[in-house]
């Protein structure tokens, strides 16, 4: 994670609340859906859905927060296909499979730490690149700004 200072201008304390919503968004979701990741994306989804029109700063960061959910559902997903093929299908549990569950929880655990860490800093009018999804928001961001300047 890398921390930056604020994408272009100094938001004020409205978007930098917003933007650290958008990070909590997953987290609080966690405590409502706990078996199902899925519920995570979905609220992270909602909450993008209803910023993509506000402020580029709080765009940029509930992007970020929303790839990070994708990639993690996509993690979870395969992780529980795995667990059902084992329990109702013709597989059998193996040291791949501990390693890939053991890999999945410590993923999930470091994103949980590392969501709660950028809500506090951006809250506090700092911008927060992550290492993986940082230049892919970036892109994105550029992207439809490119786009929307063209209308």
């Amino acid at each position: 994670m890398n921390t930056k200072d604020p994408i272009t201008y100094i938001p004020d304390d409205y978007h930098n609340e917003k933007a650290s919503n958008g990070y909590l968004m997953s987290v609080i979701a966690i405590m409502a859906g706990m078996p199902f990741p899925i519920i995570n994306l979905i609220a992270t989804f909602i909450f993008f859905m209803g910023n993509r029109k506000s402020d580029i700063y709080v765009q940029w960061h509930c992007t970020q927060a929303l790839f990070s959910q994708v990639f993690i559902v996509i993690m979870n997903s395969v992780g529980f296909s795995w667990t059902m093929t084992i329990l109702f299908g013709n597989n059998e549990v193996s040291n791949l499979y501990f390693g890939y569950m053991i890999t999945i929880f410590l993923f999930n655990l470091f994103e949980f730490i590392v969501t709660i860490h950028a809500a506090i800093v951006v809250r506090k009018g700092k911008h927060v690149e992550w290492l993986l999804f940082g230049p892919l928001t970036n892109l994105l961001i550029q992207q439809i700004h490119v786009i929307n300047s063209k209308k």
